[in-house]
């Protein structure tokens, strides 16, 4: 089962320039995740809402143009929620949680807190909401668990290019990355780095200091899956390569 992730940055800019048609079309993939669509269901063509030959399930928040998330897959998932049953977060649209076969597929667009104080004390509450409905899943059986998205948050220092500039920033706090440390203590697996141990990966750069042309960047972008489907995890990687959004995408192969 190959799932990918992808922070499109607007779904109707990257569908307009061609690059998300082209790009579902040549990956094969079961599952695809997109966040910040930035795109309401009544403001796109039907070929937009189900592209490709897939099922699109969308989730979109109250103000328009403004985040939201996606997932397509060939196969109808067979349950979904949308947000954490929390208004504050669901009014903007972050959450797409779809059940498929035995995996419970959480796609999240995680808030960002650069802006001001207040902005990142919701973005740790929205992260503490999470670790709550996914404890809330496990003691309800579903325990086999694949969590994706932009975190906007980048974890050790090795994924970002410049961690001692960016020490008091939004993204790299320590509160930020030791709750990744708390998701990590609670059973999940950071897909990625079970392959690649090294520096100098990273998902998302700065459009405007042409950044991604020097790769210097954050990895923001993860996967984590629940520990009892690290036996089943084939591959985790990284699409650079892929251009249209300040994102790239990323992706893991699990066996059946």
């Amino acid at each position: 089962m190959k799932l990918l992730s992808w922070n499109v940055n607007g779904v109707r800019a990257v569908w307009r320039k061609g690059v998300l048609q082209e790009w579902l079309r040549r990956q094969e993939a079961d599952v695809y995740c997109l966040q910040e669509t930035k795109a309401r269901p009544d403001q796109l063509e039907p070929e937009v809402l189900n592209p490709c030959g897939c099922r699109g399930e969308w989730h979109w928040g109250e103000k328009k143009g403004y985040s939201g998330v996606a997932t397509f897959s060939k196969t109808a998932p067979e349950k979904v929620e949308r947000g954490f049953g929390v208004a504050e977060f669901d009014n903007e649209g972050r959450a797409l949680i779809t059940r498929h076969a035995d995996l419970s597929l959480f796609n999240i667009y995680f808030p960002n807190g650069k802006r001001d104080d207040a902005r990142l004390r919701f973005k740790m509450d929205f992260n503490e909401s999470l670790l709550g409905v996914l404890e809330r899943f496990r003691k309800r059986g579903d325990d086999k668990i694949v969590i994706c998205g932009d975190v906007n948050t980048a974890h050790r220092e090795i994924d970002l290019a410049r961690p001692k500039e960016n020490r008091e920033v939004s993204g790299f706090l320590p509160q930020e990355r030791a709750w990744i440390d708390r998701l990590l203590a609670a059973g999940f697996i950071d897909a990625f780095r079970e392959f690649e141990k090294g520096p100098a990966h990273y998902s998302w750069w700065d459009m405007q200091s042409r950044a991604r042309e020097r790769n210097v960047g954050w990895r923001i972008d993860y996967f984590f899956i629940s520990a009892n489907l690290r036996p089943r995890l084939k591959r985790a990687f990284l699409q650079p390569e892929v251009m249209g959004s300040d994102h790239c995408p990323v992706g893991i192969e699990l066996a059946p």
